[in-house]
């Protein structure tokens, strides 16, 4: 019985595909916990719900992901628009930053449908003290650290 076991495994092909690449992992912001926002003090929160935070935690994340995915990519595969954004992300990147995952509020713009204002602005303080995110400020812009 154990040749014919080995006879199986002998017959049986192995793939002859190429592995397929190694994607490297995006960082994402982790949704937030109730007890986490429980936590928040009230002057941060205003009347902000724990849904409306977690929904602009999913759309942060949708920009990480979409702008990683560019700059990820060969640079003989970009288009020229998207080679354009490829030159905006490394323009934005400092000695800061470096090996860091951020985003930056043109970003959002970019790859979202959610306005950046004043509501916006409060939920990354909510963000901030939850310690999601960072704030990394320098040569006019603000980077957005993911932690």
């Amino acid at each position: 019985t154990e040749k014919r076991e080995e006879e199986k495994k002998a017959v049986e092909p192995k793939c002859a595909k190429k592995p397929a690449k190694e994607t490297k992992p995006i960082k994402e912001v982790a949704l937030l916990t109730t007890e986490e926002f429980e936590s928040v003090p009230a002057y941060m929160k205003g009347r902000l719900t724990y849904d409306q935070v977690n929904a602009v935690v999913q759309e942060m994340n949708k920009a990480a992901v979409a702008k990683y995915k560019i700059l990820y990519q060969p640079l003989k595969s970009m288009s020229v628009p998207v080679r354009n954004l490829y030159d905006r992300f490394m323009e934005q990147e400092t000695k800061d930053t470096e090996g860091q995952f951020f985003i930056v509020e043109a970003d959002i713009k970019e790859f979202t449908q959610m306005k950046v204002d004043k509501r916006f602005h409060s939920i990354l303080n909510i963000l901030r003290h939850c310690q999601r995110v960072r704030e990394v400020r320098g040569s006019k812009l603000i980077r957005y650290v993911i932690c």
